[in-house]
């Protein structure tokens, strides 16, 4: 998996922005948590590019960047977790999940009922 890094609070109006026109994947991660790390290993394992290729994968550390983590509970109205897994489309939250309900076959079927251009792609 090709993740951004987000470490910069102002990378969440370019990520609301990018999600207009691309599916956007937010994963809080929690390097001291064995759960975490075990839900991050599992989603890289199966997640498939080529499958959900206009998708953008955020990786946050979210203990380096606690403040991050809270404004994205803020902004997207979600309760904070750890781990968690947030899809943003058109600068909102359509999907959250946490530990191991991270599943990328679940994040896949929400992508493409929410975007139209990665069924086709799939499909293609």
């Amino acid at each position: 998996m090709n993740w951004t890094p987000l470490t910069d609070a102002s990378q969440l109006d370019k990520i609301n922005s990018e999600s207009g026109s691309q599916p956007i994947v937010i994963f809080k991660h929690s390097k001291r948590c064995s759960i975490s790390r075990a839900s991050l290993d599992r989603l890289e394992r199966n997640w498939r590019q080529e499958e959900l290729p206009t998708v953008k994968p955020y990786l946050l550390d979210l203990l380096t960047y606690r403040d991050i983590s809270n404004q994205i509970a803020e902004t997207y109205e979600v309760e904070h977790e750890s781990p968690q897994i947030l899809v943003i489309q058109n600068g909102k939250s359509i999907f959250n999940r946490s530990h191991f309900e991270i599943d990328f076959s679940t994040i896949k079927n929400v992508v493409e009922k929410f975007d139209p251009v990665q069924k086709l792609n799939v499909t293609d």
